[in-house]
């Protein structure tokens, strides 16, 4: 497997050895002791898959303290434009984000560390993307920010996108900027 660091600290490409012949292909998607070895020390407590039409846009989504996830996410069929947004308070590239398109194709995966909002598009009808996580899903831990945030300009590509009700209703980066800002309320 190849380990390729990106322009944002603790985001790593991951391109791994594929084995072909006459049968099909085979290649290890995560290896425990590599992904160690390389940096990355997690140990993935939950997998979970979703199934999306071309168009869809998910995210962008992130859990807050003590639940926040590392994901190593791919796509199993069709293809996306994956997204993380560097949320992590005090980073040199805080509110800059990565974009890579992931597909069954070009089978590589994309190691993204706690601090980070996580989405993406399906790029095909039916695309299988796989997530497998740091930390059990918290539904009062989650958080996000809009997708087509005026301040982050992602460049989806997508003219007439499908986003959830939930997903349209959150907030701006600039408001998730002044929840940092503000103290947690006590209850």
């Amino acid at each position: 497997m190849k380990f390729l660091p990106t322009p944002i600290s603790g985001i790593i490409v991951i391109e791994p050895e594929v084995y072909s012949d006459n049968r099909g292909t085979f290649f290890e998607s995560y290896h425990r002791e590599d992904f160690r070895a390389h940096g990355i020390p997690a140990d993935f407590v939950q997998d979970n898959q979703s199934i999306s039409g071309k168009g869809v846009i998910r995210g962008l989504h992130f859990q807050r303290f003590p639940h926040e996830q590392g994901k190593l996410v791919r796509v199993v069929s069709g293809s996306a434009y994956d997204v993380a947004v560097d949320i992590r308070s005090g980073s040199p590239t805080f509110g800059e984000y990565f974009g890579i398109e992931l597909s069954a194709s070009n089978r590589k995966l994309l190691w993204i560390p706690v601090g980070f909002a996580h989405g993406f598009a399906s790029l095909e009808p039916d695309t299988v993307f796989l997530y497998k996580v740091t930390q059990f899903y918290h539904k009062l831990s989650e958080g996000g920010i809009h997708y087509k945030d005026q301040d982050l300009k992602i460049k989806w590509n997508i003219r007439n996108p499908v986003v959830s009700e939930k997903d349209n209703r959150l907030p701006a980066f600039r408001e998730f900027c002044d929840s940092l800002s503000r103290p947690a309320d006590r209850k």
